[in-house]
């Protein structure tokens, strides 16, 4: 059993924020703290959170080594595309050199920095650099290619 000295400042901020603090796992925290504050059993204290024996103690130790610091303290995950550190070389290189489909931009890409990536996060990866389409519609002249090429490297405000 884990034995915890609660402060009158920490006990107001834990009753106040178990139902308000933004994050759910703080406001569950937070619980875990006011039922063990009011004196009830670790066994019971699970059973009304709703948490295991490991997440019990490991919010009660959070609570004593680091105070509601290290209770409010939560690291999502956020994983970063091997791109990103490309984004420049790459945002540069389409500004230069616009592609005129995703699948186009998919091999640029990998010619660029040698990662493969899907059509979609491809798709994805250029949206977050800010490059969008610039046209829509069909091309015109039917299937002359040296029109269509024309066409696809003037600028839209010309037309």
């Amino acid at each position: 059993m884990i034995n915890i000295e609660f402060s009158d400042q920490d006990l107001k901020t834990i009753k106040e924020e178990r139902f308000s603090h933004p994050v759910r796992l703080v406001q569950l925290r937070m619980e875990v703290l006011w039922l063990k504050s009011q004196g009830l059993p670790h066994k019971q204290i699970k059973k009304l959170a709703g948490v295991s024996d490991n997440a019990l103690t490991k919010y009660l130790r959070l609570y004593r080594d680091g105070g509601l610091d290290e209770i409010k303290r939560v690291n999502f995950y956020r994983p970063k595309s091997d791109l990103e550190e490309f984004s420049g070389t790459i945002e540069q290189y389409f500004r230069e050199n616009p592609v005129a489909s995703i699948a186009e931009a998919r091999e640029k890409i990998e010619e660029l920095t040698g990662i493969r990536r899907s059509k979609t996060q491809v798709g994805v990866f250029l949206k977050k650099l800010g490059l969008r389409y610039r046209k829509v519609g069909s091309v015109p002249s039917g299937a002359d290619p040296d029109k269509q090429d024309e066409y696809k490297k003037k600028p839209l405000s010309q037309e």
